[in-house]
């Protein structure tokens, strides 16, 4: 049935109608129930793990005004006092009395192309992306039947943003990815059941429920990378409830992904992986699967037309953040903020290809491998590890003063083999004590923008 024909229907009514048909299609084994107990136990599908990098796309109407961050509309008119960057950027700007849905009439994406997007995330060797369905103001990039006129068939750009770029990922052989923010900072409802103390769940049940059923059902995003749940507890979102529905029912439950962003106390405590926070960097092996997300443009997750050079990450930085995220059993998810009229700038563009012409040689180190028993070490230059079956990978992130590099964590054996990744010669290396170690003889290492080269060591322990 259209989705399209339920628009004058209660918001009851649609969830009902989309939980029983999915419901009447299933065929499910486990059966999770809606509890944290339950839900914690289900095993993360392999996929992901194995994936390690994913990009992440800020684009929405904050793209428009495209000044401090994707937090626009609420430092101009939510947050009290409001911050006067944003009142004097609007007064100097724009009109008396331009309101901020009036950006939306300028959120063309009129160069949008989402092959060309696909071709870009191809290239940085990420094997999923992860796009915002839907941020904290509310407006989605799909025709939700629950968001009417402030979605992007009814407004702006006119056309389904989440379709158009969920083929063309697919197309290229990528999970595809949706991120969902639970609250809205200016929805009636919300403020309604804000004012009440949360005691009420009427902007749950008529509007973000109803939603991410449809969102789950029409685009089956294998990741559902949820945000803006820190306000109220989980059983205000009814998490647990769409979560087992989503494990048990849904037409993605043998291989979607979820984060632990689902009510305030629950991050880096319930969920799939962990976030725990935005650009999270442990300092030690996590013992649960976890995630960072971090951004090229470091002041800013969406779009920003003033940014400057020196304001991005550069390609060595993003290497390195990315081996220390694997190196410690994480995922990585960088993010890009594209233009309104739907751009990824050139910028972002290259760093993004500089990862992936890095992972083309080094990826082997990356996918699919695992933390070893040593994280680090930095006796010669810092060096990272990762595991994949019988070898060991020791990553450089700094190129060594010398043609030798020691290593203090690997304990050799007479049949250890040395050598660099992108170069089958095998490399001459000498122990440093019977106890292990070793001291490797390196050749003219090439030329990386990544400033980072990757040992493999065979049959260490």
């Amino acid at each position: 049935f259209s989705c399209r024909s339920l628009r004058g229907s209660s918001p009851v009514i649609m969830l009902t109608v989309f939980v029983v048909v999915v419901a009447l299609v299933s065929q499910t084994a486990a059966r999770y129930t809606p509890d944290w107990t339950s839900l914690d136990a289900r095993p993360l599908p392999s996929w992901y793990d194995e994936a390690k990098l994913g990009i992440f796309i800020h684009w929405g109407v904050f793209s428009v005004p495209g000044f401090g961050s994707e937090w626009f509309w609420w430092h101009w008119q939510g947050q009290q006092p409001p911050d006067q960057k944003y009142v004097n950027y609007m007064s100097q700007n724009y009109p008396p009395g331009f309101t901020y849905p009036e950006f939306a009439r300028q959120f063309h994406a009129q160069f949008f192309n989402p092959d060309d997007w696909a071709d870009i995330f191809k290239a940085s060797g990420a094997k999923y992306v992860v796009l915002t369905a839907k941020h904290h103001e509310g407006f989605t990039n799909w025709e939700s039947p629950n968001s009417w006129n402030w979605n992007s068939v009814d407004t702006g750009p006119h056309r389904d943003l989440v379709g158009d770029l969920a083929e063309a990922v697919r197309n290229r052989s990528l999970h595809y990815g949706l991120y969902n923010s639970l609250y809205e900072w200016f929805h009636p409802l919300y403020l309604i059941d804000k004012k009440n103390g949360f005691k009420t769940q009427e902007f749950v049940l008529q509007k973000l429920l109803p939603e991410l059923y449809n969102m789950v059902v029409r685009y089956r995003p294998e990741v559902i990378w949820s945000d803006g749940d820190w306000e109220a507890p989980d059983t205000y979102w009814n998490s647990t409830e769409f979560l087992a529905w989503l494990y048990n029912d849904s037409p993605v439950k043998d291989t979607v992904v979820t984060n632990d962003r689902w009510g305030a106390g629950c991050a880096c405590k319930h969920g799939g992986y962990y976030n725990c926070e935005d650009k999270y960097t442990p300092g030690q092996l996590p013992t649960h699967k976890w995630e960072k997300c971090t951004s090229v443009d470091t002041l800013s997750w969406g779009y920003r037309r003033n940014m400057k050079m020196n304001e991005l990450l550069p390609l060595a930085a993003i290497i390195e953040d990315l081996v220390r995220t694997v190196a410690f059993g994480g995922n990585y998810l960088l993010n890009v903020g594209p233009t309104p009229d739907g751009m990824i700038p050139p910028l972002f563009e290259e760093r993004l290809r500089g990862v992936g012409d890095w992972l083309e040689v080094n990826g082997q180190a990356i996918y699919s491998s695992k933390p070893w028993r040593v994280q680090s070490e930095n006796t010669t230059v810092p060096v990272w590890y990762t595991s994949k079956g019988l070898t060991v990978y020791a990553i450089l992130t700094a190129k060594p003063p010398m043609s030798t590099v020691k290593l203090l964590a690997p304990k050799t054996s007479s049949i250890t083999q040395v050598f660099l990744v992108g170069n089958p010669t095998p490399l001459s290396w000498a122990p440093v004590n019977p106890g292990g170690g070793l001291v490797v003889l390196l050749p003219e290492l090439p030329y990386t923008p990544a400033q980072a080269w990757t040992l493999g060591l065979d049959f260490v322990q």
